[in-house]
């Protein structure tokens, strides 16, 4: 088998390297000890270059075309050689073929979080992660500082590197741009922009040009999310003291549903009726507190005073303007302890100011 290799090998002058996959950098021709012959046919095909190594430097590097691997077309190799046979013998040499084109879609993230100091929420912990897009810009480079004497290369040998190369700087930039953590999901195409500027001379040192860098996520643990979330409900609901009244009368018109008895409707009714006279009256709302008001001590009424209700008053009020006149013994008075609207003279709590005041005036 190895001398039917040998004889494959002198004999086959065509060298080329068609290839379909997605994510193949380099490719080494192979030849039976590497041994060329002079006189070969090379092609090169758009988006590639080829790199004819000898005994380890590199001789020539030929662009798209088709070429006659002879002394006018490698100028380098035939000062290395001396090719004492009469340029017909093979030459021991490689040819590497590098793709040229964009390689897309290549993946970065952070592997653990990043801690960074947010002005208004202090230190946090970022994850981020996103896509670039890259090719080879100096093959020379390519060849001599990343791939070595490997045979085949692909962007999965480089892509580790890469990615703790973007995730370093990454880092580094959103700790010195000083974006607020709200606002940096509208600075992701200036956060892109500024990293792909940052990185390319770095990635030029491996002969690889960066075209574009996205970014895709930033996100905060799910803790802090929730946390932020909350405070986003917050900021929704707008002013407490009403939302607290609204939750107020939600809960008063639950209880309202109770069957313990007529007692928790009133009191449903009763703080409604409060409730929407406060507010028609403009009065402001009352601030939230940590904990919920005591329990009024007196008993809380309404009262039906020149064709309209009116309130609340507690009882001593009431006595006050029975004493005045302004509420007299058929004035239609409410509290939560009545079913219905009931004439003060019937109510128990007042019925004793009538005794010091005096009848209505006769009719005349």
């Amino acid at each position: 088998m190895g001398i039917l290799d040998k004889l494959f090998g002198e004999f086959v002058d065509v060298i080329e390297w068609t290839d379909d996959s997605p994510n193949t950098m380099l490719y080494r021709f192979e030849r039976y000890g590497n041994e060329i012959k002079y006189g070969a046919m090379l092609t090169v095909r758009e988006s590639q270059t080829a790199i004819l190594v000898n005994e380890g430097r590199i001789a020539d590097v030929f662009e798209p075309g088709l070429y006659q691997l002879e002394t006018r077309n490698m100028p380098v190799m035939t000062t290395l050689q001396s090719w004492p046979h009469g340029f017909s013998s093979p030459f021991k040499a490689e040819v590497y073929f590098i793709n040229m084109r964009r390689f897309t879609d290549l993946k970065w993230g952070t592997k653990n979080p990043l801690m960074l100091r947010d002005k208004e929420f202090g230190p946090v912990r970022l994850r981020a992660f996103g896509t670039y897009t890259l090719r080879v810009g100096d093959p020379r480079v390519f060849l001599l500082e990343i791939v070595g004497s490997g045979g085949h290369f692909q962007t999965g040998d480089i892509s580790d590197q890469l990615r703790n190369l973007i995730v370093s700087r990454f880092a580094d930039i959103l700790g010195e741009s000083g974006i607020p953590l709200l606002d940096l999901a509208a600075n992701y195409d200036e956060l892109g922009e500024f990293i792909t500027q940052k990185i390319r001379p770095e990635f030029a040192a491996y002969g690889l040009d960066v075209m574009q860098l996205l970014v895709e996520n930033i996100s905060l643990p799910p803790e802090v999310e929730a946390a932020l979330d909350k405070r986003t409900s917050m900021g929704i609901i707008g002013d407490l003291g009403r939302y607290s009244q609204f939750q107020t009368a939600e809960a008063l018109a639950a209880a309202a549903k109770n069957p313990s008895g007529a007692a928790g409707e009133g009191i449903g009714l009763g703080m409604g009726f409060a409730m929407a006279q406060n507010l028609a009256h403009g009065n402001p709302p009352a601030p939230a507190s940590v904990s919920p008001p005591p329990l009024p001590l007196d008993t809380v009424y309404f009262a039906a005073i020149d064709g309209r209700q009116q309130g609340p008053f507690n009882a001593e009020q009431l006595r006050e303007k029975i004493k005045i006149g302004e509420v007299g013994r058929d004035t239609l008075v409410w509290t939560a302890a009545l079913v219905e609207w009931t004439a003060a003279e019937n109510v128990e709590a007042l019925a004793a100011a009538f005794a010091h005041a005096p009848p209505p005036l006769p009719k005349t």
